[in-house]
């Protein structure tokens, strides 16, 4: 068997296992939750569904340059190695989390940074050990199969999450493991290093600054999700306002460090090769209006949509996984195709239209009712499962090919840390965009929902309900007015007919109430979607007309330098 076949199932067996475990994880967090002991109302409870969802993206985002420049360094087949072995050991204690409610919380998170380390030696290395052996015309076939394989795994992660997180949530994460052992044997076996080692020193003082400062903004946008005070979020808590300030001002610092230092971490020349500049804009834009979709789509199927339609609580998982199979199927028939295509025509053309089909299916999207049409909504995400398919490998070969082959691993650890930042923003923005919306639109709904089931004296009391909780307490299939009904002062308690109490009880009351108001803020979403897949659209075609050969690349960076 030729090389780049062994090191194309190696990377692909890589792929395969983290998006497995991105969408077993996104699928399972209401049983995972409710395995762990979890009160969804209490205060610190919204945290733990954040720092599961975006720890991970958080480390990997702000290692991914650092190991990409460790991998040019060392050799990228040694770090890519220890990723596929520590990604194993995380998802090991993973499944071993031994404690109950916030301590357990707590656990999960540090394990899945651990999980986040591995990833990011992964993702650095995958697409340069890829470019390092095939051909440029074969590029985008080889990264189309490994776009396929992320899709096979998200696939098999959403229906493999639905039936085990019902027989026992462990098994959500213990499932990587056989997958990760072998991948672990099959790379130290197999792979080698075919790259020539650049023994430039490492840049500490960029990695600090940029480390640092992405860190501050990522935790930033993430407590301002959280209440503070009286607000619904804490983008007025000081100290969400002074991180993301030195954050941003830190980024702001270091692309003009990187100018003055011998041995920079993050290759600004890259950015005057105008196809590497553009096919990461639109790269970045695109995660940030994309990144949020699929845990917005899988709260409001397992919260709302699925128990309105008959579905228990317990199997929402495995629903919420089948219904949003069109997603991936889309991707999957779209990715080696476009892969293909691109070798021969290159990849302006398809990535931009992929980019306005995504953005045509967000306006969709936005049409639709929360009692909608199955038939309909499964259409429309296949679309943009094809969009997105046509866009990815197209793409990620254009980046990969346009620089000098000694800066691969950096330049994958660049665009790797643009996707990564990109979704954690994304998956910031669309929450801020949620609880903001439901702040003001939540409460009327629930006060016109208890008015017609005969409990207008209750109105006063639901405006206490938390908007992160109603909304973390419907994706684990939790009422929070059931439990409020427990805490309310006798008097108010014995003026609640009992046929009220009934209608309340029912399962499908507390979806069917903020139904309404939650479909409002995810229209919302959706028209932020559509707009940065338009801009993204337009960052393509600015990536130019014609596919850039390595070997001229490599002469223009030379010159450029001289």
């Amino acid at each position: 068997m030729q090389y780049k076949w062994i090191a194309l199932s190696n990377t692909t067996l890589g792929v395969l296992m983290a998006t497995i475990n991105g969408t077993i994880t996104i699928i399972s967090l209401p049983a995972i939750f409710r395995g762990i002991g979890i009160n969804p109302l209490a205060p610190s409870s919204f945290q733990y569904l954040l720092w599961i969802l975006m720890g991970y993206n958080v480390v990997t985002a702000t290692l991914l340059l650092s190991f990409g420049r460790l991998s040019d360094m060392y050799g990228r087949v040694r770090l890519y190695n220890l990723g596929f072995l520590v990604f194993t050991v995380g998802s090991i204690l993973l499944s071993l989390t031994f404690g109950t409610g916030d301590m357990a919380g707590l656990e999960l998170v540090i394990f899945r940074v651990i999980q986040g380390i591995g990833g990011a030696f992964l993702m650095a290395n995958s697409a340069a050990i890829l470019t390092d052996v095939f051909p440029v015309n074969e590029r985008g076939r080889a990264l189309g199969i490994n776009q396929v394989a992320a899709l096979a795994g998200s696939l098999i992660g959403l229906i493999l999450g639905g039936i085990l997180s019902v027989i026992n949530w462990r098994y959500v994460f213990l499932v990587s493991v056989p997958v990760g052992v072998f991948g672990t044997v099959w790379s130290y076996l197999k792979l080698r290093e075919t790259s020539a080692k650049n023994r430039e020193g490492i840049d500490w003082i960029g990695n600090a600054v940029f480390g640092t400062g992405l860190i501050l903004v990522l935790i930033s946008m993430t407590y301002a999700l959280m209440p503070y005070g009286s607000a619904q979020t804490g983008w007025g808590n000081p100290y969400v306002i002074g991180s993301l300030i030195a954050g941003l001002g830190l980024l702001a610092l270091f692309p003009f460090l990187e100018t003055r230092v011998k041995y920079p971490m993050f290759r600004m020349e890259l950015f005057r090769i105008r196809l590497f500049t553009a096919a990461n804009f639109a790269g970045f834009l695109r995660s940030i209006g994309y990144g949020g979709l699929m845990i917005m789509i899988v709260i409001f199927l397992q919260g709302i949509w699925l128990p309105l339609h008959g579905y228990s609580y317990s199997e929402t998982p495995f629903w919420a996984g089948i219904y949003t199979i069109p997603l991936m199927i889309g991707f999957v028939s779209a990715g080696p195709v476009s892969g293909w295509l691109s070798d021969k025509y290159g990849s302006r053309g398809l990535a931009t239209a992929g980019m306005i089909i995504v953005g045509l299916g967000f306006l969709a999207l936005s049409t639709l009712p929360y009692d909608f049409s199955y038939p309909v909504f499964g259409a429309i995400i296949f679309m943009m499962g094809v969009g997105n398919g046509m866009f990815a490998s197209p793409n990620t070969s254009s980046i990969m090919s346009s620089v000098p082959a000694k800066h691969r691993g950096a330049a994958s650890g660049m665009r790797s840390t643009l996707q990564n930042t990109g979704q954690t923003v994304s998956i910031a923005i669309f929450f801020t965009i949620v609880i903001l919306s439901l702040s003001s639109s939540l409460g009327p709904s629930l006060a016109h929902a208890l008015t017609q089931a005969g409990a207008p004296q209750l109105s006063p009391y639901v405006q206490k309900v938390p908007v992160t909780g109603a909304l973390f307490a419907a994706f684990l299939g939790y009422d929070p007015v059931k439990a409020l009904l427990g805490t309310l002062p006798p008097s108010v308690a014995s003026q609640i007919p009992a046929s009220a109490i009934s209608i309340m009880e029912q399962r499908t009351w507390f979806p069917s109430a903020i139904a309404p108001s939650f479909m409002l803020a995810l229209r919302e979403t959706f028209y932020f979607g559509a707009i940065l897949s338009f801009v993204a659209a337009a960052a393509s075609v600015l990536r130019g007309k014609a596919k850039i050969s390595e070997e001229v690349v490599q002469y223009n960076a030379e010159k450029t330098r001289r």
